[in-house]
């Protein structure tokens, strides 16, 4: 196809309540929209690297003026015939995936539009549905974790995870896992501790945890191999996973037996797929993660989590989880299941930004066209 036109919005979206990890706090998710246009059809892509550089070295604000000045002139007046063709147009541009991503993901959106094909199908799944879990982040008490977590027991989610970090760690762990002795719990670190953490670390193995994820730097393979070979927890890599290469390099090392898979993260979702594939070979379970994207972007990573190798529940969310209105229509909603487990399914056509919540929540926005 021929790209005509590509309009960015660089967005913020405010959150019900702040959400709290081991890097910090956001109150508003900072997102970049792409809309890509071939002829009289656009797609929509979503990237949400937050506000800051602190879950990744790149921020929406980043990330826009790398896709206006750079990225996206790169692409406009160009014929792109696949998303592999599109990830080397882009790679005389180092890194960046978040970037990338933006525009990787308003391709397949165009592709799917255009070939008159439901995304998760072009992706190549043949399933149109995937059980997600529930998330847990940092709270003021650890009192506040347990009735929301009981519910979600009660409500069929197939596991917990809990957000881990210096000082909301083994006690909290503890006592959670006191209320839900046998429900399948895992951590989410977000790189919040050191290879010197080990004995920390050997003490969660206590709990029976379904995996770790990300405990050490955001860019390591070499720590994480060797806490792996020091623990019996399942290490899962997350932050350092951006490039089917450190997939390839993850598996090599023996660094971790999980991987979590964001579109945004990894450069878009023609590298997820590849990041999928290459783990599937290696007999390595994948999941899908999300980073509090609009129905727009979420909607993205459901279609890709159709896979067949996406088999641990998915980090996906319903809008009125975290957002009062979502931007875009219709926005996500959980779905029950035939074994009564709640789930999300693929859309057929894919979410759209709401044109009067996206003016309003439009931080800076840029046309590029030839």
């Amino acid at each position: 196809m021929r790209i005509d036109r590509i309009e960015l919005f660089h967005v913020a979206m405010p959150l019900i309540y702040p959400w709290r990890t081991a890097y910090g706090e956001d109150a508003a998710i900072h997102a970049v929209l792409a809309r890509m246009t071939s002829g009289s059809v656009d797609g929509w892509g979503e990237s949400a690297p937050f506000a800051a550089p602190c879950y990744s070295p790149e921020w929406a604000g980043g990330i826009f003026g790398v896709c206006k000045e750079w990225l996206a002139p790169a692409l406009v007046g160009q014929d792109v015939a696949s998303g592999a063709d599109l990830q080397q147009k882009l790679s005389l541009f180092k890194g960046n995936p978040f970037a990338k991503a933006a525009l990787d993901t308003a391709w397949w959106s165009l592709q799917s539009k255009l070939t008159n094909t439901p995304l998760h199908t072009l992706l190549g799944a043949t399933r149109n549905e995937v059980p997600v879990g529930a998330d847990f982040g940092v709270m003021d008490r650890i009192e506040e974790l347990f009735d929301p977590i009981a519910k979600a027991v009660e409500d069929g989610f197939p596991r917990i995870k809990l957000k881990f970090r210096p000082g909301w760690d083994i006690p909290m762990l503890k006592a959670v896992r006191k209320e839900q002795p046998t429900h399948p719990i895992h951590i989410d670190c977000n790189s919040g501790y050191r290879l010197k953490d080990l004995p920390l670390f050997q003490a969660v193995d206590e709990f029976k945890l379904e995996m770790i994820e990300q405990p050490l730097q955001h860019d390591d393979l070499v720590d994480h191999a060797e806490l792996q070979r020091s623990i019996r927890t399942p290490v899962c890599l997350d932050e350092s996973m951006v490039h089917p290469r450190q997939a390839e390099q993850a598996i090599a090392l023996q660094s971790c037996r999980y991987v979590n898979i964001k579109p945004g993260r990894v450069g878009g979702l023609t590298n997820a797929v590849a990041i999928h594939n290459i783990c599937q070979k290696a007999g390595i379970p994948c999941w899908v993660g999300g980073m509090l994207e609009s129905a727009t972007g979420a909607a993205l990573c459901i279609a890709l989590a159709m896979l067949d190798n996406f088999t641990y529940p998915a980090d996906i969310f319903p809008s009125a989880r975290f957002y009062h209105q979502d931007m875009s229509d219709p926005g996500i909603e959980l779905v029950r299941s035939s074994k009564g487990v709640p789930s999300v399914r693929a859309y057929d056509k894919l979410p759209e930004p709401n044109p009067a919540r996206l003016k309003a929540q439009t931080v800076q926005s840029v046309v590029i066209e030839r």
